[in-house]
């Protein structure tokens, strides 16, 4: 693993553990040549997943991707990081799972719609202002409002 601060290609393992999911290896790394120390993380990966956009073309499945537009939607939110880790996990376990190599931006924007649902409803309708295309504020109305009908209120 070259190191990422010098650049340097040797780096030394110190520790490695799994992560609290056991979804990955988690190893601390040393460099000899520069003194610095980082941390990796090892995943499995079941298949190499492209995602189909809206527009046709295809772009490889990008799981930082995932992570960032989860993280922009729970910004100031009290949700821990290592929640969102394992939301992401989930949803990038299940489209390995579903045996199809490509994989449509719909199904993943679903799959976190369906978590942030669960997770946060302040973050969920962030996430479907971007992901529905809101325009104006009766596009918000409408869609916390059929909120409040599927609680029961």
């Amino acid at each position: 693993m070259r190191c990422p601060f010098c650049g340097n290609g040797d780096t030394q393992v110190k520790d490695s553990r799994p992560t609290e999911d056991n979804a990955a290896i988690r190893r601390r790394r040393y460099c000899p040549s520069c003194g610095s120390r980082f941390t990796t993380f090892e995943r499995v990966q079941l298949r190499e997943l492209s995602v189909m956009k809206k527009a046709g073309e295809k772009a490889p499945f990008d799981r930082n991707k995932l992570l960032r537009s989860l993280q922009i939607s729970l910004r100031k939110r009290p949700v821990d990081d290592e929640r969102v880790e394992l939301i992401v996990n989930s949803i990038q376990r299940r489209l390995e799972t579903l045996g199809e190599n490509e994989i449509p931006t719909k199904v993943i924007g679903e799959m976190v719609m369906e978590h942030l649902a669960e997770l946060d409803s302040v973050a969920y309708v962030r996430f479907a202002s971007v992901y529905r295309n809101f325009r104006e504020a009766k596009d918000f109305e409408d869609f916390v409002g059929k909120l409040g009908d599927d609680d029961g209120n």
